[in-house]
């Protein structure tokens, strides 16, 4: 999968953005929203698909978009690329294969001494305990 076949396939919104930048703040729309319909994609397979939405799923819309925004700078251009940065970020991250977990055994060393501080901590409580025929 090439980043320019994805490009083709990113829908971009533009919005005024909040926060500082004086009078720019309202006249230029800095805000960049990336929407990336994930079922409608020609460049991903159906496996892939189904693992960006279910591993995604707290971004991705009822409707099966993917929604990413950035209003960081006060450049449109800077917000655009950081957007499409975080959006292969993402994309790479979901697509990671997840590593099988081998079970394994405890040292016989390890288990010993978990079992000898046990009794320790016993004989401590014991040594505590009131007893009458002892005093």
């Amino acid at each position: 999968m090439s980043m320019d076949e994805l490009h083709k396939e990113f829908v971009f919104k533009t919005s005024r953005s909040g926060g500082a930048g004086g009078q720019n703040v309202n006249k230029v729309s800095t805000k960049v929203e990336l929407l990336f319909a994930v079922q409608q994609s020609a460049f991903l397979s159906d496996r892939k698909k189904e693992i960006i939405l279910s591993k995604l799923s707290n971004r991705i819309s009822n409707d099966g978009v993917l929604h990413l925004q950035c209003d960081e700078t006060r450049s449109q251009l800077q917000n655009k690329e950081i957007v499409i940065k975080r959006f292969f970020n993402i994309l790479q991250e979901a697509l990671k294969p997840v590593k099988k977990r081998r079970p394994t055994k405890p040292s016989r060393s390890s288990v010993r001494k978990r079992l000898d501080s046990k009794k320790k901590h016993g004989q401590k409580k014991d040594s505590r305990r009131f007893n009458p025929d002892k005093n």
